[in-house]
């Protein structure tokens, strides 16, 4: 069981500065987008406007997250400690935490240990910082490495003490369990750069290894208005980017997941629609409703394929060019050719999108359209599953698909 130890901190000013490629470079003010949290007349709540930019707060007292994690803790009346970890995560790089080692410290004293979530080590000035650390009971380290090799990272990463970082990340790799990641640039970080990197993480006795698409088009995920992050770069295609992490999981022994695409140990995202697993189909509920279906282009096929086997013959899925769901907004609904949309209507759980504008844009052609929400997830993105068994991730995949197939009864129940 994990439980969070959220410090705060703002992208940008709580993390050395940008790095080049961040989601979150030119990000100006942001107009709320509405979605399924805001009240039902009024759009905008704190999830879609401030919560989306991660800038709601600066860093945290240490007082006020342990109180936090121990008030979390008195939640789970059961627990026994050895069965808990604490991770330290927040908007900007726990790196530069001004507290993470008195954190830790006291973390430690409760026998807990800690997982340092998301991080680019731009906050280590000297490298003995993992040591005190890992002393500190940290055992878990997700460090988005980049590049091993220091030119790139202080030009990339803009790191100031590159080298130093890095010699942290081998002192953790060493004497815990750390993940590297990193954001893929065309013709900067992958090729032989990438392998490389893969080369010394490997060396160094890393755990595994996240390979994460560069997005920089509205279409890609970039919705707060700042694209693109990188003028005269174009993002790996989706089907060239999921190959690139099945051959680099065949050439290394180390663990290898891709977000958007994929993962080669579970067969995720999406496991269910594989013809290996078709027989786990047989565990979704029956459909009796009628609907349609609107996500992502890159999930769309897989879930067209998934319903197509199991004969739900009423329901039809729109891929909409947005090819990350939750991040669907009203601009992807009305591009949708409504002839094609049936009465009853299910939108992603967590899509930016008002139940007012929903409604709004689906019934603009005179038919009134009955509009869910399906779950927040239907698979388990790469990031997630790299410490899941293919057996979580179908097990997970079959719950959510049958809560999707209870909307669709729900909604698009026939008389």
């Amino acid at each position: 069981m994990q439980v969070v130890a959220d410090v705060g901190g703002i992208p940008g000013k709580d993390c050395n500065g940008f790095c080049k490629y961040c989601y979150f470079r030119k990000v100006k003010e942001v107009k709320a987008f509405g979605c399924a949290h805001c009240l039902p007349n009024k759009i905008g709540c704190d999830r879609c406007s401030k919560g989306i930019t991660d800038s709601q707060s600066e860093f945290r007292s240490p007082f006020e997250v342990i109180t936090e994690v121990q008030n979390a803790l008195m939640m789970q009346p059961n627990f026994r400690e050895n069965d808990i970890k604490v991770n330290i995560s927040g908007g900007g790089d726990v790196s530069c935490y001004p507290y993470l080692e008195n954190l830790t410290a006291n973390l430690n004293q409760l026998s807990l240990k800690s997982h340092l979530g998301y991080t680019c080590g731009k906050g280590i000035t000297e490298s003995e910082i993992a040591s005190r650390l890992i002393n500190n009971g940290v055992d878990e380290v997700t460090f988005t490495v980049f590049s091993t090799d220091p030119k790139l990272r202080r030009e990339w990463v803009k790191d100031k003490k590159p080298e130093e970082a890095l010699k942290a990340c081998q002192i953790f790799c060493e004497n815990a369990d750390l993940t590297g990641a990193g954001v893929i640039i065309p013709g900067v970080n992958d090729g032989d750069v990438l392998r490389q990197t893969c080369n010394t993480l490997e060396e160094w006795g890393a755990k595994g290894f996240i390979l994460m698409r560069f997005a920089n088009t509205f279409n890609e995920g970039l919705i707060l208005g700042n694209e693109p992050i990188l003028k005269g770069i174009e993002s790996q295609p989706v089907e060239e980017f999921g190959q690139l992490v099945e051959e680099i999981n065949k050439e290394y022994n180390f663990r290898v997941t891709g977000t958007p695409l994929c993962d080669p140990e579970t067969g995720g995202p999406f496991a269910i629609a594989k013809d290996e697993n078709e027989i786990f189909l047989q565990f979704i509920k029956k459909v009796t409703g009628e609907a349609t279906i609107i996500t992502s282009k890159i999930a769309a096929p897989f879930i067209s394929k998934i319903f197509d086997k199991i004969d739900a013959d009423n329901v039809n899925v729109i891929g909409v060019p947005k090819e990350i769901a939750c991040l669907i907004t009203k601009e992807d609904l009305e591009q949708i050719d409504l002839s094609e949309v049936k009465q009853a209507v299910i939108i992603p759980g967590r899509a930016f999108v008002h139940q007012l504008d929903a409604e709004r844009i689906l019934s603009a052609d005179g038919v009134e359209r009955i509009v869910g929400r399906g779950p927040d997830t239907l698979t388990i993105d790469g990031e997630l599953s790299f410490d899941k068994t293919d057996e979580n991730v179908i097990e997970e995949e079959l719950t959510q698909f049958n809560d999707l197939v209870d909307a669709i009864n729900f909604f698009g129940m026939r008389i």
